[in-house]
């Protein structure tokens, strides 16, 4: 039975400036850039029979400097929806501190977001709860082969692991997940766990 490894993408601007990055496509930083080619060494080591990773482009770029094209032995990294970031609707692109001016106390696991435009129409956390439902079912099988790979986003990562521990999506907010880290999920006499979580990159 294999793992399944957890990767949050490298440091965007946004990220950097802790900016709620949703469905806004932002690229790598240059630091963001070599913190995920430092993730090579790691995964390279492991049993890796396939990979998934979030359309964003800064989850794309990392799982292509980790080493997940098809050509450096692992397998290529395909593109799953359900991986993209929770959608922050009215909240997207700006910062706790500049919500919590208008909605002093505001907690995002409790109070959930505000609708926004079209392209950002806001998400519950149940709603990423059912995404991340449907990735586990995909993959599960696949662990049978060995290890597999999601490349995605820090708020989406922890709702998963919290679907994984089978506790509720709001879970999710026990688990700090930070920029370019690598993240381990397993089973434990046949209970799922954490095997490591939140490991910077080599």
């Amino acid at each position: 039975m294999g793992e399944l490894i957890l990767i949050r993408h490298g440091e965007t601007e946004w990220s950097r400036a802790l900016r709620h990055t949703g469905r806004t496509d932002l690229p790598l930083t240059a630091a963001g850039e070599a913190v995920a080619a430092a993730l090579a060494q790691a995964l390279a080591a492991r049993p890796v029979v396939a990979a998934f990773t979030s359309p964003a482009m800064r989850a794309t770029r990392t799982a292509e400097l980790a080493g997940l094209t098809g050509t450096t032995g692992l397998p290529r990294a395909v593109s799953d929806a359900d991986l993209w970031e929770w959608d922050y609707g009215g909240y997207e692109g700006r910062t706790t501190a500049e919500i919590s001016q208008q909605r002093p106390g505001w907690y995002l696991w409790r109070d959930g977001v505000i609708p926004g435009d079209a392209g950002h129409p806001g998400e519950s956390v149940e709603a990423v709860g059912v995404r991340s439902d449907a990735v586990l079912a995909r993959v599960r099988p696949l662990l049978a082969g060995g290890d597999v790979v999601l490349v995605a986003h820090g708020h989406l990562l922890r709702i998963l692991t919290a679907r994984w521990l089978g506790l509720a999506p709001d879970g999710g907010r026990l688990f700090r997940l930070d920029t370019g880290t690598l993240c381990t999920l397993g089973t434990e006499h046949d209970s799922p766990v954490i095997s490591t979580w939140n490991v910077p990159a080599a």
